[in-house]
């Protein structure tokens, strides 16, 4: 058995206030004939990132809504996760030396875990690059295709993808019974075998960092980090990396600042087990920031958690994604979710989230972001209608309730369970032809 994630339970009927009651009523009707079904998440870590922020809320709602849903995490030496970081950035389009020793790294340790899988499911979904080759050693192991609907979820941006490393890894998925992916772009036209499916992410409203939270609770928070609510503030919550761009970020505050000294930045990230990658960009972006004490770098390491984000984030005047390359990119919802206005990297799946003009801006260099930022820190009104209009797209489009209903049309289609009435096959499944 791989290592086990404790979830917290939580319960469909807490999100109708937010959804409506017809929406639970519609997750009730879709899971119902799949009650009692086991599935299994599999991914690289518990902590840090998206993929485990989906899980944390996916799981325990799977299970409220009548299936038996588990999530496990494999095991991995050092050295397997810079490799797997170095893979990660070469599928999103980094060049990077690839060597055969990193790809027998790869391998042995998805064989290891391999080894350690001892149980059936109904459905497994195995979430990105680092355990993606466990399927092929399980049915070696095993000399059979293992129990169950076997999916691979990817959340990355294959579009411009190494062709070393996708020449790697696509043997190893051809054998799944279906793929999800976030955008149809991102789909590989050489990726035969799995069926595929379009599923971009959603977050959790009634989680610690995206619920109410109580202005006092906000303030002191911002208090206990030296900031001074009365000033403007700008904010970006991301790892540390090439992707996140945080010193094209710093470079458009000090653009701003020239014109708005009071102005603040907060850069927040998690920095998770499996991104030793993280670190090197942590260094650099301290050292870019300097002595300027109204740059903010902070972490878990600080004691910043979920709350403290969300604290942060529903504080900002404006909140930044300067990415250049974003699988999607759940920052940008968290912080439309809370009425902020955000100004994004026009890049992989945040235009599926941000509506140019009404709920935010999306740009292309620091000096678009530089005007966009600065106008909107200069009104005020229209800063907060599209903080408006940005939670109602959110609501209507990227909540873990909709990423909940997608999952189980998913399981209903591998299983030629009929779609509800009044649905479409391909609207049900959301299927790439």
């Amino acid at each position: 058995m791989l290592g086990s994630v404790p979830t917290t339970p939580k319960a469909l009927q807490d999100y109708a206030p937010v959804i409506g009651e017809e929406r639970v009523r519609e997750i009730r009707d879709l899971a119902a004939p799949l009650a009692g079904a086991r599935v299994l998440h599999i991914n690289a870590t518990a902590f840090g990132g998206g993929v485990a922020e989906l899980l944390g809320s996916l799981v325990p709602l799977m299970n409220d809504a009548g299936l038996r849903a588990g999530w496990q995490v494999m095991n991995g030496s050092e050295e397997f996760f810079q490799v797997t970081k170095a893979m990660h950035n070469a599928l999103q389009g980094m060049l990077i030396d690839w060597t055969p020793h990193m790809r027998e790294v790869w391998l042995h340790n998805n064989l290891l875990n391999a080894q350690l899988f001892d149980e059936d499911y109904d459905f497994v979904i195995v979430h990105d690059p680092q355990p993606a080759a466990i399927l092929g050693f399980i049915a070696e192991l095993q000399r059979r295709h293992p129990a169950g609907y076997w999916l691979w979820r990817c959340h990355i941006d294959l579009t411009h993808a190494q062709v070393q490393v996708w020449d790697t890894l696509r043997p190893h998925l051809e054998g799944y019974d279906g793929a999800i992916f976030t955008l149809a772009d991102y789909v590989k036209e050489d990726l035969g075998g799995p069926q595929t499916f379009v599923v971009p992410p959603a977050i959790d409203p009634l989680s610690a960092k995206n619920a109410e939270l109580p202005e006092d609770v906000q303030q002191g928070i911002l208090a206990r980090y030296g900031i001074d609510p009365a000033k403007p503030l700008l904010v970006q919550v991301s790892r540390f990396d090439p992707w996140k761009d945080p010193l094209g970020v710093i470079e458009v505050y000090r653009a701003i600042k020239r014109e708005m000294p009071d102005l603040h930045l907060v850069l927040i990230a998690s920095m998770a087990h499996d991104d030793p990658e993280g670190w090197a960009w942590y260094e650099r972006t301290v050292r870019r920031a300097g002595d300027d004490y109204d740059i903010h770098i902070l972490s878990n390491l600080n004691g910043v958690g979920n709350v403290e984000v969300n604290a942060f984030q529903r504080a900002a005047d404006v909140v930044i994604q300067k990415s250049v390359r974003e699988g999607f990119g759940l920052v940008v919802s968290e912080a439309l979710w809370k009425g902020r206005p955000v100004v994004a990297g026009n890049v992989g799946g945040i235009p599926l989230q941000i509506v140019n003009g009404k709920t935010g801006y999306l740009v292309n260099t620091v000096e678009e972001c530089v005007q966009r930022v600065l106008s909107l820190l200069k009104d005020s009104e229209k800063a907060r209608e599209m903080g408006r209009a940005g939670r109602e797209f959110v609501r209507d489009n990227f909540l873990i309730t909709r990423y909940l209903r997608d999952y189980l049309r998913v399981f209903r289609e591998m299983r030629g369970i009929e779609p509800l009435r009044g649905e479409s096959a391909a609207t049900a499944a959301r299927v790439l032809d």
